[in-house]
């Protein structure tokens, strides 16, 4: 191997601000203030029973094994090479779906600041020209490409205290747009039920930097720490943010696509220079989308490449650029999100409805590796207990696998309600891409397993 193979590019800062840049999600802020004043309970309730127990299993997983490629390593070592490249293909292919929802959004905050005539074609355009520019910057070294989610998480964080600021003072001038009172919070299942999904796809992406463990300075020293600090700012900027939109906008006028420039222009366009601070924040907010891409994109390339380095998923995922980038998966990562921009852009009128079609649809297909995260933790547990654990999820035995198994409950539960949406019935569109994706999956794998050589 070349030096650059090794070279440790990732500290404790970058893990921290990576791990925020993966999970914060500007992008699904309104989705979640669109459940109404009761998504602060889920926010509390879910942040102490999943997002948690979800921080504590992938701190311990990845400085217990630290290895590249992280959940599929994990999932591969706990229950053989086909679970973990079907856990790897379905990393990578929703982001794939994924980053054409990211980009939608993108076009659609830059319509609003913008460009207000921009139609759908040259919204789709723009995802297209975007996808290929997150592919470039995953063909380089991590030591260059580690910024763009380094500088997206700030931008991230400045918004979101932007916003949290601006709801104080617009809530002390002008009263609440919904009132936040314990018999509004107090949750009510039938108006939650269909955007509690978004608040656990919100919630993931912990397990994303040990994809890179092998560039890392020292992951058993700075993971658990990272996970800690990361975690602890996610939460408390998501609980804040979703407060504070609900502040200035009442739940069911929030729009998925406009609801964040609609937010940041009720709180500053009046005030001296508001224009331009609203204009300011906006582009933010499009270096977060395009952020956004790129850190899911590193995660889940390197995945995909070791799954096709050992042979488990086509060859054509293991190539790799002479400074040891995945420039295969990350090709056709592009290839593949570019096809479904034209394919979504064909079959839908408005941008909201193509967000939310592509991000309910990758959400399916996204949370299924984590039930196998779960899984592959209970297992290495029960059969490789005896090893040296430099952080390990605290308490007994039986409470860590009624907890572990409460959270696999959770996903499932958050992957029915992407599919079955109470009131509407079955969403077919996003059941049937996803079953389609599976199923290319299962074929890439088993094309990988007829061209492996035999083992003597």
């Amino acid at each position: 191997m070349s030096e650059l193979v090794i070279k440790k590019n990732l500290g404790k800062r970058d893990i921290i601000l990576f791990t925020v840049s993966a999970i914060l999600l500007v992008d699904t802020l309104a989705a979640t203030a669109a459940i109404g004043a009761s998504s602060i309970f889920w926010w509390l309730f879910l942040g102490l029973f999943f997002f948690v127990p979800f921080a504590l299993v992938s701190a311990e997983l990845g400085c217990t094994y630290p290895e590249q490629g992280g959940i599929y390593a994990w999932v591969r070592d706990a229950f053989g090479g086909r679970w973990g490249c079907r856990v790897s293909w379905a990393y990578w292919v929703n982001t794939a779906i994924w980053m054409p929802a990211i980009f939608i959004l993108f076009a659609g905050v830059a319509t609003q600041l913008f460009w207000p005539q921009m139609r759908v074609v040259e919204q789709i355009g723009l995802g297209i020209a975007l996808t290929w520019m997150a592919v470039g910057v995953n063909v380089v070294t991590l030591n260059v490409g580690k910024w763009v989610p380094n500088i997206g998480a700030i931008f991230k964080i400045v918004i979101f205290l932007a916003i949290i600021a601006g709801a104080i003072f617009h809530a002390a001038h002008n009263g609440l747009a919904n009132p936040i009172t314990f018999d509004s919070v107090r949750p009510r299942l039938s108006d939650s039920l269909q955007y509690i999904p978004a608040i656990i796809y919100g919630m993931l992406g912990f397990e994303l930097i040990s994809a890179s463990s092998e560039e890392m300075r020292n992951p058993e020293r700075d993971l658990p720490l990272s996970i800690l600090v990361s975690g602890s700012i996610i939460l408390a900027l998501y609980i804040s943010g979703t407060t504070a939109i609900l502040a200035a906008i009442p739940a069911r006028e929030i729009d998925l696509v406009e609801g964040l420039v609609d937010t940041l222009q009720l709180f500053f366009a009046r005030l001296p220079m508001g224009e331009v601070l609203v204009a300011a924040l906006g582009l933010a907010a499009l270096y977060t989308f395009f952020s956004n891409g790129v850190t899911w994109a590193i995660g889940s390339n390197r995945a995909a490449a070791e799954a096709a380095e050992e042979g488990e998923l086509p060859r054509a995922f293991a190539l790799r650029s002479r400074r040891n980038t995945p420039v295969g998966a990350a090709v056709l990562m592009g290839i593949t999100s570019t096809v479904i921009l034209v394919l979504y852009g064909l079959m839908v009128h408005s941008n909201e409805d193509l967000f939310w079609s592509l991000f309910a649809f990758s959400g399916v297909i996204f949370l299924l590796p984590y039930i196998g995260m779960f899984l592959a933790f209970l297992q290495m547990r029960r059969v490789d207990g005896q090893r040296t654990r430099p952080f390990r999820v605290p308490g007994s035995d039986l409470a860590v696998q009624l907890m572990a198994v409460f959270c696999v409950a959770v996903l499932a539960g958050s992957i029915f309600l992407f599919v079955y949406t109470p009131g509407e019935g079955v969403q077919w569109p996003v059941l049937t891409g996803a079953v389609i994706a599976l199923l290319l999956g299962e074929l890439a794998i088993r094309w990988a397993e007829s061209r492996r050589p035999v083992q003597d």
